[in-house]
């Protein structure tokens, strides 16, 4: 008999799966190109389901690893995909605002787990530290950008490549840490980090225009 957790397990597999190889076939197409944006939907929908199913499996059968991933993935996702429609002020919306404040409330309860496990000499606080740091970077730059003070011109370009990036980080993280048996956990979940982050570094440069 197929039990609910069954069937997400598996939805969140083949979609983990599409999302991992797509996400890596996106990194090296040519940016704004039709089969781009073609590829980058699939990856949009595969990814954002994986993620979503993500959260009643680590309710189901708790795990704070799914947890933080499926938070994490979804608004990076979520925001990243609305930040192309971003041109200016007007064009910011109630929900806009609303993801950011739902990604300040998790972003706050990840930096106090992980400052509550580094207390009691649980080095997976570091994990939790690592990524509440960055969603409240992003919920930063949403207000600023928002609140039209950025600094670069087409934000919702730079910004749209910083979140899909992400949330592939966040992929391959999930990837690392439910096969990983070799490599400490701390190393299997910030690996990804310090491969991409670069990329992002690089691509926000090469395309953003300063105002």
């Amino acid at each position: 008999m197929v039990t609910c957790f069954k069937l997400l397990l598996l939805t969140h597999v083949i979609g983990g799966s599409v999302s991992l190889l797509l996400g890596l076939f996106i990194l090296v197409l040519k940016k704004g190109t039709k089969k781009h944006k073609l590829i980058g939907s699939i990856y949009f929908y595969a990814m954002l389901v994986t993620a979503i199913v993500a959260l009643p499996m680590s309710y189901l059968h708790p795990n704070y690893f799914l947890f933080i991933i499926g938070i994490f993935t979804s608004y990076m996702l979520l925001t990243g995909k609305r930040y192309l429609t971003k041109k200016s002020e007007t064009d910011i919306k109630t929900t806009d605002w609303l993801f950011s404040a739902i990604m300040l409330v998790f972003g706050f309860g990840f930096v106090f787990f992980g400052l509550y496990n580094i207390f009691y000499s649980n080095l997976f606080g570091v994990v939790f530290l690592v990524f509440g740091g960055i969603s409240l970077f992003f919920v930063y730059q949403d207000f600023i950008n928002y609140k039209g003070k950025s600094s670069v011109k087409n934000y919702g370009l730079t910004t749209h490549i910083q979140r899909m990036v992400g949330s592939y980080i966040a992929s391959v993280t999930a990837f690392l840490v439910v096969n990983n048996t070799m490599l400490p956990a701390v190393f299997a979940w910030l690996f990804p980090l310090v491969c991409f982050v670069p990329l992002i570094v690089i691509w926000s440069k090469k395309y953003k225009v300063k105002v």
